[in-house]
């Protein structure tokens, strides 16, 4: 590898590394991720961006992986930051994109002001409850929805299971989740064995009509915002009366809006570049991931 040139997004705070990969050179190594994500010893970042070509009638492809490196489905946050990029890059006109991800095409629309794309509103698809769609173990067409969960010392809280692409338990607590010890319960919830995958765990406190979210993101630990959290977390709310189909989502990161429609829920916030740079190829070999 001759030189890597990356660029830093962040969708409230939630950030990723952008890698232009327009000819599809190829995927990137998962020790070579976790280095580059690494916020002491590389870059810093909760994961890696590559963007490709699409195929079969999409405009643009997402691949995205982890922090740590392992392969992830979706990412509302970072699919955002995809538009912004392709179209600030000039690699379209288009402010209306069909994106491919692991997780199926997402139709983007971008908020255009002054060739500047202001904020990025995402088709996430519908969200799923069987347990075997999540995935979570139990009887496959079986639902998690509202159900007393054992988070660990002597807490139990109520809890839905809810995939928006990818896993995620969503937790309702009564006090404000900055009170609650999300980097101890969180990893231990990750890897907890009713998750074969394992899943991405949110702490929702209702204020009003709106919610207050803190998220423990799988492979990559508590972020500032998390977009299919965000959806997660308003679904499983809604499904339990306690918000309309409609709400913000306060992270600590920023605030997001979800829209649950008839057939899939609408993901909207902003988008933010940081900086460009060209990462040494003598430290990437030094990682043995050249």
């Amino acid at each position: 590898m001759t030189e890597l040139r990356i660029a830093k997004y962040h969708g409230t705070g939630n950030d990723f590394l952008m890698i232009e990969d327009l000819d599809d050179v190829g995927p990137l190594a998962p020790e070579l991720v976790a280095a580059l994500c690494d916020r002491h010893l590389g870059v810093g970042g909760d994961g890696v961006i590559r963007v490709t070509q699409g195929g079969d009638g999409s405009d643009f492809s997402m691949d995205y992986l982890n922090a740590d490196g392992s392969v992830a489905e979706m990412c509302g946050n970072g699919i955002r930051c995809l538009g912004k990029l392709v179209f600030e890059r000039g690699f379209t006109e288009k402010t209306e994109l069909d994106v491919d991800t692991r997780a199926g095409v997402k139709h983007l629309w971008l908020r255009v002001e002054d060739g500047v794309v202001t904020s990025v509103t995402v088709g996430m698809g519908p969200p799923a409850f069987a347990r075997s769609a999540i995935p979570m173990r139990g009887p496959a067409w079986e639902t998690f929805l509202g159900e007393p969960f054992d988070v660990g010392g002597g807490m139990t809280v109520k809890a839905s299971a809810v995939s928006m692409g990818n896993p995620h338990l969503v937790l309702f607590v009564e006090d404000d989740p900055d009170r609650y010890h999300v980097a101890h319960i969180g990893p231990a919830l990750e890897h907890h064995e009713l998750f074969p995958e394992k899943t991405n765990v949110e702490f929702v406190q209702v204020r009003g009509d709106d919610l207050k979210v803190r998220v423990w993101e799988r492979g990559s630990g508590e972020t500032m915002a998390c977009g299919t959290g965000a959806c997660a977390a308003l679904v499983a709310a809604n499904e339990a009366g306690l918000v309309p189909r409609r709400a913000d989502v306060r992270f600590p990161g920023g605030v997001v809006h979800v829209e649950r429609t008839d057939d899939q829920v609408l993901l909207t916030g902003p988008a933010e570049r940081a900086f460009e740079a060209i990462v040494d190829p003598e430290w990437i070999r030094a990682r043995g991931a050249g």
